[in-house]
């Protein structure tokens, strides 16, 4: 039996220019008295786009540290229950929307009440369309990333705007694009080719193709603005292939690229999107017979050879050309630590793990140490 999964997502608006509008009209949203939950790189944006509009804000929060550690999910609940907010304006990337989320979540087993969210997403992720987020233990011995999925955390409203992501630093705003094709890819784990999530998840693929295959080497963003060499639209172009390639986030079910990328991140701490730049193409090679003929969906150019060959060498083409990491070594982790990220998976994620097919556990030793 297909299923297509719904959230309770009410608006979503794109456009250009439109963050002043979106933001003195929160209240036709329902979200009222809220608090600002960001970090401090984005004080510019937030003082000049977004908080001028909101006229009942009731404070802000920006101590949001990346991978959502639980202390701070505590210190952002306290903070909500203190100045008495009623929502939440999420300005951030996947960190402050997961760390938005959780809080609502909190805030529901504290009080009863979840806190609708109204999400500015900085980064192309796409956590803002989903109900999924995580939390890194760190009370243990060693520290967890653990998953959650919680229908009435999504954001009530998303406003998409180029400005939103004209002054994200380079590297976060690419890799965090491969992040977004990585829902894309994984979400093919538990769906059909003709199911919803596939036919618009290759599209979005392939509109993050067109615009990053042109992608200028080397600039930051605002320079590359500056000389041309990109347009707004083009930023646009890239947040709406975010929202495609997570259009329908209940019906995705992570796969071993997520669950590696969340190891890496939540327990060693390295950046969440630029783990899909490592991991992303060899689990689409390693993974290919579980996934069968759905990669056929992201492979319109192929001319010969297998779908996920070809997927995957152009997904490691265009992490070459755009310039971010492909190994772990880059990365400076310390291979030693291999052998506990293998653990890990195994313990946590053993459906994952099987995606790798007979001998996965072998499998998985020899995938990790590729990476490296």
């Amino acid at each position: 039996m297909n299923q297509l999964k719904c959230l309770p997502q009410e608006t979503i608006v794109w456009g250009h220019d439109i963050l002043g509008t979106v933001a003195a009209s929160l209240g036709d949203y329902g979200i009222s008295r809220p608090i600002i939950f960001t970090v401090g790189s984005l004080e510019a944006l937030n003082r000049e786009y977004i908080q001028p509009g909101i006229r009942d804000a009731v404070g802000i929060f920006t101590q949001l540290p990346a991978h959502v550690p639980d202390f701070a999910v505590r210190h952002g609940l306290e903070a909500c229950i203190n100045h008495g907010a009623e929502s939440i304006v999420a300005l951030g990337g996947g960190s402050v929307l997961d760390a938005a989320k959780a809080v609502s979540d909190s805030h529901f087993k504290r009080t009863g009440r979840h806190l609708p969210i109204a999400a500015f997403p900085t980064t192309l992720s796409g956590s803002e369309f989903s109900h999924y987020f995580g939390v890194t233990e760190t009370d243990g011995p060693q520290k967890f990333k653990r998953s959650y999925a919680v229908r009435e955390t999504v954001p009530r409203l998303v406003a998409i705007d180029p400005r939103l992501i004209a002054d994200t630093p380079r590297a976060l705003l690419l890799s965090s694009a491969l992040k977004s094709i990585d829902h894309a890819v994984e979400g093919m784990r538990r769906v059909e080719v003709d199911h919803p999530h596939a036919i618009l998840a290759a599209k979005g693929v392939e509109r993050f193709f067109s615009v990053l295959d042109k992608w200028p080497r080397k600039l930051e963003t605002r320079d590359a603005l500056q000389r041309d060499l990109v347009s707004t639209e083009d930023l646009l172009q890239l947040q709406l292939a975010a929202w495609q390639c997570y259009f329908f986030p209940a019906s995705v079910i992570y796969g071993l690229s997520h669950r590696i990328g969340h190891i890496l991140g939540g327990t060693f701490g390295l950046p969440h999107s630029v783990t899909s730049c490592v991991t992303l193409a060899p689990v689409i090679r390693a993974c290919a017979g579980t996934y069968g003929a759905k990669f056929e969906m992201f492979a319109s150019g192929r001319t010969s050879g297998s779908a996920a060959a070809y997927l995957a060498d152009r997904l490691s083409g265009l992490v070459r050309s755009l310039e971010l990491p492909s190994r772990l070594g880059i990365l400076n982790f310390d291979k030693a630590k291999l052998a506990e990220v293998s653990a890990l998976l195994k313990n946590n994620y053993p459906a994952e793990v099987a995606d790798l097919g007979d001998g996965a556990g072998e499998k998985l030793d020899a995938l990790l140490a590729s990476l490296w």
